[in-house]
């Protein structure tokens, strides 16, 4: 396996178990009260469209020849900060 599928699979990981994290959010969410559940709603949707993101680019990621690599990584690396930080910063908020 090379670098790039290693990469590749290791993102995808970590995409996966944040999309997971998220639903397992979600489904407390649905226990909250109803003022309360309407600013999860809102807040899961934005997550829910950067993970939507995440996964296009990772794609992209994927189709991306080696001239145009490194750019891509650090694209994607930059779209999954995001992610992981509204992610996180929404679960604080809990």
């Amino acid at each position: 396996m090379t670098t790039r599928d290693i990469y590749i699979n290791t993102m995808k990981l970590q995409l996966d178990e944040l999309n997971e994290k998220m639903n397992q959010l979600e489904s407390r969410a649905q226990e909250a009260r109803e003022d309360v559940r309407d600013k999860y709603k809102a807040e899961m949707r934005k997550l829910q469209q950067q993970s939507k993101l995440a996964v296009a680019q990772l794609d992209e990621l994927k189709a991306t020849g080696e001239t145009t690599w490194d750019a891509m990584v650090a694209e994607m690396e930059k779209v999954r900060d995001a992610f992981i930080h509204s992610f996180s910063y929404f679960k604080s908020q809990i």
